[in-house]
């Protein structure tokens, strides 16, 4: 029989607008997903996360259950709009109780709190401004996990940036099937950058306010292979794993973008940035 080691922690994880909803209560503003699920046709059958599983009413139980199910540690994200619903400027206290709430409760129930700042709800305020297609989206995010921070980092000792950066950049910026339904391969690569910049951010501003936090990363890795030995599958296969796997795990890791997509950022790197990006990382 297989056996755990005894400080291995069984977890459960959740995404904020997956289950939240009161997407009109206490201040909170309008998100990418709210808006992308509202437009006729780019979600079956018209489904919205404005009531989802009701967890910002029922929070309560759900770490009822967590207990019950005797879970160690539960990932959830918090709702940048909540906090901050135009995506800049002071936090919103109600919507910054309400994760304080949770975090105590978590804490109640012996159950520790595992922090991601983004799971893909971008304000919409600053997708009207090009979202992760403007450069200074990544210093609103800094600031946003700064006022996070202010207010759990006591509490929450472990941060993650962002969920899956790839899925969210390549589905929302390049294919356009997910919020905010942008269609580009300019936007795609600017939007990866823009990412990955702020992600950097956002580890200094965390690691500037407490160095002993534990943050890492949540990326999205599938093995890629080529479907035949001819060169062509081979290069493409190398292609989608450095679109997939690796234009963000490589700048966070390595310091620089993978050999197969160097052309593709080479314009929106500026002096600075690899060394912003290339921060430690506790883990992955």
């Amino acid at each position: 029989m297989t056996r755990f080691p005894d400080d291995f922690l069984w977890g459960v994880s959740t995404a904020s607008y997956q289950i939240e909803g009161a997407v009109r209560e206490d201040g909170r503003g309008t998100s990418i997903w709210d808006t992308f699920s509202h437009t006729p046709g780019r979600v079956a059958n018209g489904d919205t996360g404005d009531v989802a599983c009701d967890h910002y009413h029922r929070y309560r139980e759900d770490i009822a259950l967590m207990a019950e199910l005797g879970v160690d540690a539960y990932r959830f994200s918090t709702a940048w709009p909540r906090i901050q619903p135009s995506g800049r400027g002071a936090p919103n206290g109600p919507g910054l109780d309400f994760y304080e709430r949770l975090v105590d409760g978590l804490l109640d129930a012996g159950i520790q709190p595992w922090l991601c700042l983004y799971h893909w709800d971008l304000p919409q305020s600053l997708e009207d401004r090009e979202g992760w297609r403007n450069r200074d989206t990544a210093h609103r995010f800094a600031e946003y996990a700064f006022h996070v921070h202010a207010r759990l980092g006591d509490r929450v000792r472990h941060f993650v940036p962002f969920n899956e950066p790839a899925v969210f950049t390549i589905l929302g910026y390049g294919e356009g099937i997910h919020a905010p339904g942008v269609r580009s391969r300019e936007a795609l690569f600017e939007a990866m950058h823009h990412v990955n910049l702020a992600h950097g951010e956002a580890v200094r501003v965390l690691r500037g306010e407490d160095d002993t936090l534990s943050i890492g990363a949540i990326n999205a890795l599938n093995p890629l292979h080529p479907v035949t030995d001819d060169e062509r599958d081979i290069q493409a296969a190398d292609y989608a794993d450095a679109l997939n796997n690796r234009a963000h795990a490589d700048p966070m890791f390595l310091g620089h973008y993978p050999a197969p997509l160097a052309r593709e950022f080479a314009n929106l790197i500026e002096p600075d940035d690899m060394g912003i990006i290339h921060q430690r990382l506790d883990f992955f």
